[in-house]
C-alpha cells in the first residue's frame, strides 16, 4: 500500500513549467491546462479545479470553462523574486472526484524595467597630491534591481585629464567602479576636481545612472589603511537582540599622527538598507534591527578603513543568519465541504495544506486530530492533507463535529498550530412525522360564528430542515353528502383547524375526516390523524305552533257548547321545538283570557279545558293568549290566540254582530265616508290579487309535488305558507302546507317532511274577527 501512495504521488507531482516576461498586461494566456494535462474539454469545471499559490495571493487566474490559464494581474519579478534566479513562482492545480494534484511553475524573465541608482547624489573622494598614476580608488557601484544582462554592465566618467574608470566584477557577478589616476595630481594648481560617474546597464535599450565624484586633493599621505583579512565570515542566530555585537573588524595605517588614525564606516552594503552599524573607532559591527531567517539568510557587507589623510581600504563582511524554530506552522484550509449528508461514505470534509518556513527539522511538521472522532488525516501531496469520513454519520445522535487539527514541527521547541473547523452533518428525510394523538374529538357549538378555530392538531418530526417542516392538510372523504372543503379548513403551517361557516346541530350533528401531515424532504413523507367533530345544540329555535294555524286570513275559532262539563277539552295547542335536549322540552302557560277563571291550560301537553261550569253571564265569545315556552337557557317563547265562541248547540255556526251605535254613525261626514270607500276599495284590490297570486303558486306547486290532491275548502284559505325560523343562523329551514278539508268528524293532524328549505319568522298574528272556518283540519 506504501509503495503504491509513493508512486501515485509521484505521477501526480510532475511538474508543468511555463514562462513568460515580467510586468505583462492582466489577462495574459499563460497556458490552457486541459490540452497541457491532456484532460477532456470541461472536465476542469466538473471536477472544480482550483489554482492555489503559496500565501493565498491569487496571481493567476483558471477559465475552468474553456481551460485557459490567465494572468490576474502585472507580476513584479523584482518583488517577488527580489535578486534570486530563476525567478520560479510555484504553483499548485487542485483536482476533485478523485482528488489530484499537479504541480505547475510559472518562470519570470526580467526586462529592463529599473535604471541604474547609485546610493548617494555624490561621492567624495580625499586623494593626497603625491599619489602615483596608475593608483585605484574604489568607487560605491549602483544598484540595479534588474539581473542579468539588465544589471549594470559598465560605468563611464566624464572626460578630464587625470582619471578613467575600470568595471570590475565580483565573485557574485555583479560589477563595481574603480577609478584609475592617469596623471599626477598637483593641489597647487587644482585642489578640487568634480567627475560625473555614469552606469550603464545591458539592457535594450540601455537604462543609465549618474552621480558627482568630488575628490578633494590632500597633502602627502602615501600609506592607505590595510584590513587583517580581507574576507571576514560570521554566523549570527536570527533571534540576536538587536545591538548585539556581530563582528570586531580592523586595519592598520603605517602612517603617523593624522593620516595613521583610521575610521571604520560601512561602504557598500549590497541593499538599500542593512540591519547593521558599524562604531568608526572600534570598528565593533552591532544589528540595529531585528534579523529575519526566513526574509534574508545572509548579507555582504563592505567595510570601509580610512584614515586622516583620505587614503582608505576595504574588506568584505560575510553574514550568514542561522536558523531557529521561531515560526509556528501554517494551516491554510484550501476546501470545507459543510454541511455534509449523515448516510454519506468517505466523503471529503476538508482540504487543507500544511507550511513551516523554517528550514531543516524547524521546517518538519506533523498532522494529527482527535481519535474519538469518525474521520481520518490522509496525505495527499506534498504538504496537502484531506480529511475524510470514516464511515456513515447519524445526525439523529450527534448533528455537529468540531474538528481540531494540530500541526507540530520538528523543532526545538516545538512549535505547535492549531485549527478548528465545525462540520454540520444534514438530515437525511429518514422519519415521517408522527401526530401527537391517532384521533382528535373536537366539539363547536352551533351557531358559531364564521372562521371560527375549533382545534388545533400537531405532529413532531424528528428530522430536521426541510425535512421537519410540515405541512398540514385535509385528506379527501369519502362521503360524498359532505362537503368537508366548504365547511373546514386547515392551516397548512401551524395545523389550527377552522369553521369555515356557521354549523346547524339540527342540519349536522357530528362528521369526521382525515388530516395529513408531509413534510418536505425528498421523498417526501407523510402520516395521517382521525379527526371528529361534534356540534353543540344552541337554544336557537323559538317554539313553533303546528296548531291552531296562525297564519290565516281569519282567525281560528272553537265552538264551546254552554251545556259543557268542568274538564271539557276546548281544543289542543299543538307546538314543536327543532332543537334537542332541554332546550326542545316545551311548556305551555295561559298568559290572558277574556274571562279568567274559565279555562286552564296543562302545562305539559298545551289542552284547553274548562275549568268550571258555564253561566248565562260569561261573554259569548272569550279570547285566550297561550304562550309555549322551551327550557332552554336564555328561554325562547312564542304565543297562540285562540278565539272561542259559546253555542248552545253545533247547529248555531255564530253568534249575531254586535249592533252599532247609532251616535257614532251621526259623527261620520261625507270626507269621511268618501275616504273609507276608497280605502275598502284599495284593500279589496289588493287582497285580490294576493289571493290570485297565491292561488297560482299553490297549484303550481300542487302540481310539481307527489304529495295527493288536496281540494281547497269553501270559505277563505291562507294564502301563504307558515314560516317559522329562529334567532340563530342556520342555514336551513322548513315550510309546511296545510289543507283545510271538510268531510270528517274528528280532528286529525298529518305532519309530512318539509318542503322547502327557507324558514322565516312568523309573528303572531292578531285577530281577524267574524270568518266563518271549517271545524276538521288536515296536516300534510
Amino acid at each position: 500500500f506504501l509503495t503504491i501512495l509513493l508512486l501515485w504521488g509521484e505521477a501526480g507531482s510532475e511538474t508543468i513549467r511555463y514562462s513568460m516576461p515580467e510586468e505583462t498586461e492582466s489577462g495574459y494566456l499563460v497556458a490552457n491546462l486541459e490540452k497541457a494535462l491532456g484532460l477532456r474539454v470541461g472536465e476542469l469545471a466538473t471536477r472544480g479545479a482550483q489554482i492555489h499559490y503559496k500565501g493565498n495571493k491569487e496571481l493567476l487566474q483558471l477559465d475552468t470553462e474553456t481551460g485557459n490559464l490567465l494572468l490576474k494581474e502585472k507580476l513584479d519579478r523584482e518583488e517577488l523574486c527580489g535578486v534570486t534566479e530563476p525567478c520560479l513562482l510555484h504553483f499548485q492545480l487542485i483536482l476533485e472526484n478523485p482528488v489530484q494534484f499537479f504541480q505547475t511553475d510559472l518562470q519570470l524573465t526580467d526586462i529592463n524595467d529599473h535604471s541604474p541608482e547609485f546610493p548617494h547624489r555624490e561621492m567624495l573622494l580625499k586623494i593626497p597630491e603625491n599619489v602615483q598614476p596608475g593608483t585605484v580608488f574604489p568607487l560605491k557601484a549602483a544598484q540595479d534591481s534588474d539581473i542579468g544582462n539588465n544589471a549594470v554592465q559598465n560605468y563611464t566618467v566624464s572626460s578630464n585629464l587625470h582619471f578613467h574608470v575600470v568595471t570590475l566584477s565580483r565573485a557574485d557577478g555583479r560589477k563595481y567602479p574603480e577609478l584609475v589616476l592617469d596623471r599626477a595630481l598637483d593641489r597647487e594648481e587644482q585642489p578640487e576636481l568634480t567627475l560625473t560617474l555614469t552606469a550603464v546597464d545591458g539592457g535594450s535599450p540601455p537604462r543609465s545612472g549618474t552621480t558627482t565624484v568630488r575628490i578633494e586633493v590632500l597633502d602627502i599621505n602615501d600609506n592607505a589603511p590595510q584590513f587583517v583579512q580581507s574576507l571576514y565570515e560570521v554566523q549570527v542566530p536570527e533571534n540576536s537582540p538587536v545591538n548585539a555585537l556581530v563582528l570586531t573588524v580592523s586595519a592598520m595605517d603605517l602612517d603617523a599622527g593624522i593620516h595613521g588614525n583610521v575610521v571604520y564606516s560601512l561602504f557598500q552594503g549590497g541593499g538599500a538598507s542593512q540591519p547593521f552599524v558599524i562604531d568608526g573607532v572600534t570598528g565593533e559591527i552591532r544589528l540595529s534591527k531585528q534579523l529575519d531567517f526566513e526574509v534574508t539568510n545572509h548579507y555582504n557587507i563592505e567595510i570601509a578603513a580610512t584614515d586622516g589623510g583620505g587614503l582608505s581600504g576595504k574588506c568584505t563582511v560575510a553574514v550568514q543568519v542561522l536558523d531557529v524554530n521561531d515560526n509556528a506552522p501554517e494551516l491554510t484550509i484550501r476546501k470545507l465541504t459543510s454541511p455534509i449528508p449523515e448516510n454519506s461514505l468517505e466523503t471529503v470534509v476538508a482540504v487543507f495544506s500544511v507550511s513551516d518556513p523554517d528550514s531543516g527539522d524547524n521546517g518538519r511538521v506533523v498532522c494529527s486530530i482527535q481519535n474519538d472522532l469518525p474521520f481520518l488525516l490522509k496525505p495527499t501531496f506534498k504538504n496537502y492533507y484531506t480529511l475524510v469520513t470514516e464511515g456513515p454519520l447519524d445526525r439523529e445522535s450527534r448533528a455537529e463535529y468540531n474538528i481540531t487539527i494540530t500541526v507540530n514541527d520538528l523543532g526545538t521547541p516545538r512549535l505547535t498550530t492549531q485549527h478548528t473547523i465545525t462540520v454540520q452533518v444534514s438530515d437525511v428525510n429518514d422519519n415521517a412525522p408522527a401526530f401527537t394523538q391517532t384521533s382528535y374529538t373536537l366539539f363547536v357549538q352551533e351557531n358559531n360564528s364564521p372562521a371560527l378555530r375549533i382545534g388545533t392538531i400537531s405532529a413532531t418530526d424528528s428530522d430536521s430542515g426541510s425535512n421537519a417542516h410540515i405541512t398540514y392538510s385535509l385528506l379527501p372523504t369519502h362521503d360524498p353528502q359532505l362537503a368537508l372543503s366548504s365547511l373546514i379548513s386547515i392551516n397548512a403551517d401551524n395545523g389550527q383547524l377552522f369553521a369555515l361557516r356557521a354549523l346547524d346541530y339540527e342540519a349536522l350533528q357530528t362528521f369526521e375526516f382525515r388530516v395529513g401531515a408531509t413534510d418536505q424532504g425528498s421523498p417526501a413523507l407523510s402520516s395521517q390523524a382521525l379527526v371528529r367533530v361534534l356540534v353543540l345544540d344552541a337554544n336557537d329555535n323559538a317554539p313553533f305552533v303546528l296548531y291552531p294555524l296562525q297564519n290565516a286570513s281569519a282567525p281560528f275559532t272553537e265552538l264551546l257548547p254552554r251545556a259543557a262539563e268542568p274538564g271539557y277539552l276546548v281544543t289542543k295547542v299543538v307546538a314543536v321545538d327543532r332543537d334537542s335536549g332541554q332546550n326542545a322540552w316545551l311548556s305551555f302557560q295561559l298568559l290572558k283570557a277574556t274571562e279568567p277563571g274559565l279555562f286552564t291550560v296543562w302545562a305539559h301537553n298545551g289542552e284547553v279545558r274548562t275549568s268550571r261550569l258555564l253561566s248565562e253571564r260569561d261573554a259569548p265569545k272569550h279570547r285566550l293568549l297561550v304562550a309555549v315556552k322551551d327550557n332552554g337557557d336564555p328561554p325562547r317563547s312564542a304565543s297562540v290566540t285562540l278565539h272561542v265562541l259559546l253555542v248552545d248547540g253545533f247547529s248555531q255556526p255564530y253568534l249575531p254582530l254586535p249592533e252599532v251605535a247609532p251616535d257614532s254613525v251621526q259623527d261620520d261626514n261625507v270626507l269621511t265616508l268618501y275616504l273609507v270607500i276608497a280605502l275598502a276599495s284599495v284593500s279589496s284590490l289588493f287582497l285580490f290579487s294576493v289571493l290570485l297570486f297565491v292561488g297560482v303558486r299553490l297549484c303550481r306547486r300542487a302540481r310539481e309535488t307527489s304529495l295527493r290532491d288536496c281540494s281547497l275548502p269553501e270559505g277563505h284559505f291562507p294564502g301563504h305558507l307558515m314560516d317559522i325560523s329562529g334567532s340563530g343562523t342556520l342555514s336551513q329551514s322548513y315550510q309546511y302546507e296545510v289543507c283545510l278539508k271538510g268531510g270528517t268528524g274528528t280532528n286529525e293532524f298529518k305532519f309530512l317532511k318539509p318542503l322547502f328549505p327557507n324558514l322565516q319568522t312568523q309573528a303572531t298574528a292578531e285577530e281577524r274577527e267574524n270568518a266563518p272556518v271549517r271545524n276538521s283540519f288536515e296536516f300534510y
